[in-house]
């Protein structure tokens, strides 16, 4: 068995984020939303204003997979959260534990932390997904819908 490893991004990781993300895009079957290229994962991961936490993981010294987090807070706790934007492990080593690997690491920086939730959305077709999360411990928040404005809405709402 592979010896997984998972670090902290760098900017010199941009391009295999990207191509990640491409991966999981094409997952989905959202490829044509993915709007961004190196530059801009460079900017929002690493540089001065970003505000979220990459991760990757390896197995032996081979990159199979990565997440994004970033922190988010709860009023009614008082205490901020992590939020899980995308995890992701290819195919290819899937079953391997990376999976599992990285969702606990970013549960251990939340306790550390003090981080009161450890949230993040799936997809409803995502069985695969959906059985993995379970299997860990976490509970689906069905009373909960999540609602998004961007693009062209976002724009004309914020322009009054």
């Amino acid at each position: 068995m592979a010896t997984v490893n998972i670090r902290v991004a760098t900017a010199a990781d941009a391009a295999l984020i990207l191509r990640f993300i491409r991966e999981l895009a094409i997952y989905e079957k959202a490829e044509s939303s993915v709007q961004t290229d190196e530059a801009g994962i460079r900017a929002s991961l690493f540089g001065p204003e970003a505000k979220a936490q990459a991760l990757i993981c390896e197995a032996d010294g081979v990159a199979i997979g990565y997440a994004v987090y970033f922190y988010n807070y709860s009023t009614w706790l008082g205490r901020n959260g992590i939020y899980l934007e995308d995890l992701y492990v290819s195919p290819a080593s899937r079953g391997s534990g990376a999976g599992k690997a990285l969702l606990q690491h970013i549960a251990r920086i939340a306790v550390v932390e003090g981080c009161g939730r450890f949230e993040w959305s799936v997809l409803d077709w995502n069985e695969p997904a959906i059985r993995f999360y379970e299997a860990a411990g976490a509970k689906p928040q069905s009373e909960w819908t999540v609602y998004r404005m961007d693009g062209e809405a976002l724009r004309a709402f914020a322009e009054g």
